[in-house]
């Protein structure tokens, strides 16, 4: 249950007691205390925590070119990534790194559907354990089915709106390259949301201090160098096309002609720029001071600094429609950008682990810092995000549903649960889309989508149509909202979110005639994405979160005063047991020979994230679920593993009470377990950034030290060995 903090806080004198005084004032401070959250007390009785230096112990400095190294910018509905003169100014130079990418959550394209491919045509049926006959949108087929399947699939695919970028010119008029650049000093400061980037070009030193405003899609920028009054220094902005491949940095440089780009308005300190990509359309509006602007060509526009001046500003705004307003100033955006993020680090929950002995804490509190700022620029808007955020493009940009219980569920326990609700908006937009989808598979309620776009439309796959991992979610993040604000209000506004979820939920579990109990049946795929759809049965997480989904679902029915639903009562008193063998859970009921086969040790360890991710519940037996974990922890392929599945080891392990291994799993090391020095959470080659990892993270260091329901004492999840003495506040209770 949620507490206003500061309601008590504002209640105490200078001395520190809460209402210290007459007697009756006393008695009521202890009524006030024995109710108050077990985080409460642990705040009361430790100082605050000084958030400023907590923060900027962790400001990313780096002194050369590291192209994995590159830092973003962000409000988390509009990104920018930038090399290290502080723009996009050498984006060929970090192809094989992070990306120099610029996009917003609006930032859709969708390429022409010249062979007027029909969804219908991508859909396979297949029979339930009861022949029940369900269609789903795979990618089978060749000829034109397969052309289909390709193109519901790749689109539509997120934008890279624009690139920034300094020209330098070397005194012999050619272009520099950035091996030219020297002493290089570049910084992310945290606790103001601004990059400073100097370096030396032929001698001279120049700065570029760059930021993003919080409630504006618009890069400001101040450039200060003498190249400029020497004429040998530019700002050019130029338009790509989209791309629509799978995993890339989603721009295009080939096809001039597929695009336009189109001076809309001009004055004497501004240029508005039409863009016109098939049938999308936005705008770019650059406000300049000390410059001029010069088209160059057809997808290109110049500021050229005036040669009086040592510096020059500007702010570039991107957006769907662009208003008139006053021109930017690049010090009132400043004191903006400022004000927003010393807001953001001063709300919600901090964990300051300086006073650790283990070496360890220091890594593991950089972890922490750098993965509230990412998912703060890049997974906070109005629809859960994809995967690498607003950096580049990971399955066509589309979001994973199942994913955003790892992007989204950290706010609410970090205290800002703001953040996970803007998102929840979204899941009502597409509700006419999770209807049909339902409809046309013969089920109830909502069933959701795995891999999509703005509108939810399900995309082809193989894998992904099969998941159904996600489908609780909403339920999930709406107990988060009813955990922060425990009144009618918040029952009524996701009342029919909660109660379609089950319905769907409940039409899904199919009753076998045989043994009398409801089954989770083929075709579909467990979170452990290795098993064949039409011979998985009976996943064990999903079991599990099954169970708790429809139980919670109840829970939120008697809260508003409504009978127990009949048949969410009946699908869960004889639902499946969850499978199990020589005294562990099972990934699946099909799956009995998956301890001794080493081959099926690979993937997502999901097993353990039933007493661990899901909270303890009549469906889950400890011993069992001791055992499981005990299993994974010595047999797994750890090279297999993805970036959440670190996490969700240490909630397990926490859950058991292993807070030694908590920490282990938190910082071990494995491939996908590294944090590069921006503080993305690098998987491979294919995808270097992977939110889900920083999120699961949030998650789990939340947990351990606030607690889950029923825990005990203070950072039940960490070690009692006297190395790891953590300060927290203003974290939630997982549930």
């Amino acid at each position: 249950m949620h507490t206003d903090k500061n309601h008590f806080k504002n209640r105490s004198n200078h001395s520190g007691h809460p209402m210290k005084g007459t007697w009756s004032s006393y008695l009521l401070a202890v009524v006030l205390v024995v109710s108050l959250p077990v985080g409460f007390l642990h705040c009361l009785q430790s100082r605050p925590i000084d958030r400023q230096a907590l923060v900027n112990r962790h400001n990313v400095v780096l002194d050369h070119v590291d192209t994995l190294g590159a830092l973003t910018l962000g409000n988390g509905a509009f990104a920018m990534t930038v090399d290290v003169t502080g723009l996009q100014s050498f984006p060929d130079a970090y192809n094989n790194g992070i990306p120099l990418g610029t996009q917003a959550e609006w930032g859709w394209h969708t390429m022409p559907n010249v062979g007027n491919y029909r969804y219908e045509e991508t859909l396979d049926t297949f029979f339930t354990c009861d022949d029940h006959g369900v269609s789903y949108s795979t990618q089978s087929g060749q000829g034109r089915r397969g052309e289909a399947v390709q193109w519901f699939r790749s689109n539509p695919h997120r934008l890279q709106l624009g690139r920034i970028g300094l020209k330098l010119l070397r005194k012999d008029g050619s272009q520099g390259q950035i091996e030219d650049l020297q002493n290089i000093h570049q910084k992310l400061d945290l606790w103001n949301g601004v990059i400073t980037s100097s370096f030396e070009f032929d001698g001279v030193q120049t700065e570029v201090q760059t930021l993003v405003l919080p409630d504006n899609d618009a890069v400001a920028f101040r450039v200060t160098s003498a190249l400029i009054q020497e004429g040998r220094l530019q700002v050019q902005i130029a338009f790509p096309y989209a791309k629509s491949c799978a995993v890339c940095p989603g721009y295009d440089w080939e096809h001039p002609e597929l695009h336009a780009s189109i001076l809309a308005d001009s004055t004497s300190h501004s240029v508005k720029i039409k863009r016109v990509l098939d049938a999308t359309e936005y705008f770019t509006n650059v406000d300049f001071t000390g410059a001029s602007c010069e088209r160059k060509g057809l997808h290109e526009y110049t500021l050229l600094p005036n040669l009086g001046n040592d510096f020059l500003e500007a702010t570039v705004l991107f957006g769907r429609e662009i208003a008139e307003a006053d021109p930017f100033t690049f010090e009132a955006s400043k004191a903006k950008t400022e004000s927003a993020w010393h807001a953001f680090w001063q709300s919600g929950g901090a964990v300051d682990f300086s006073k650790c002995s283990d070496p360890r804490a220091v890594e593991l509190e950089r972890r922490v810092i750098l993965s509230q700022y990412l998912t703060r620029i890049q997974c906070a808007g109005t629809m859960p995000p994809q995967e690498t955020g607003l950096t580049s493009n990971s399955w066509y940009g589309k979001a994973h549903l199942e994913m955003h219980w790892w992007h989204g569920v950290h706010f609410a326990l970090w205290g800002r649960p703001e953040y996970l609700e803007k998102s929840l908006s979204w899941y009502e937009h597409i509700l006419g889309q999770a209807h049909s989808i339902a409809n046309r598979q013969g089920y109830d309620g909502l069933r959701w989508p795995k891999m999509v776009g703005p509108e939810g439309i399900s995309s082809p796959s193989s894998v992904g149509e099969f998941l159904i991992w996600q489908q609780p979610h909403p339920i999930y993040f709406a107990e988060q909202m009813y955990r922060w604000h425990p009144d009618r209000p918040t029952l009524e506004r996701y009342q029919d979110l909660v109660f379609q979820t089950a319905e769907f939920m409940a039409s899904f579990a199919r009753r076998d005639t045989a043994d009398g109990l409801y089954h989770l049946c083929p075709p579909l795929i467990p979170a452990q994405e290795i098993f064949p759809a039409e011979e998985t049965r009976d996943p064990g997480f999903e079991l599990a979160y099954w169970y708790w989904g429809l139980q919670m679902a109840q829970t939120w029915r008697q809260r508003l005063n409504l009978e127990p639903d009949h048949q969410w009562a009946e699908v869960l008193g004889q639902l499946a047991p969850l499978p199990q063998a020589e005294g562990k859970y099972l990934p699946s009921a099909a799956s009995h020979d998956d301890y001794l086969n080493p081959d099926k040790r690979r993937d997502h360890p999901i097993v353990t994230g039933i007493l661990g991710v899901l909270p303890q519940t009549a469906k889950v037996d400890p011993t069992l679920a001791e055992n499981t974990y005990q299993e994974v922890k010595l047999n797994w392929q750890w090279e297999t593993t993805w970036g959440w599945d670190f996490p969700m080891l240490a909630m397990a392990a926490a859950r058991l009470g292993h807070p030694e291994d908590a920490i282990d799993w938190l910082l071990m090391d494995a491939p996908k377990n590294t944090y590069l020095n921006n503080g993305h959470n690098y998987q491979d080659q294919r995808l270097k950034l992977y939110l889900p990892g920083n999120g699961g993270l949030l998650t789990a260091v939340a947990m351990m030290a606030a607690g889950w329901d029923g825990a005990q004492g203070h950072a039940p999840g960490f070690p009692k060995n006297g190395k790891w003495t953590i300060q927290w506040e203003g974290l939630e209770r997982m549930p």
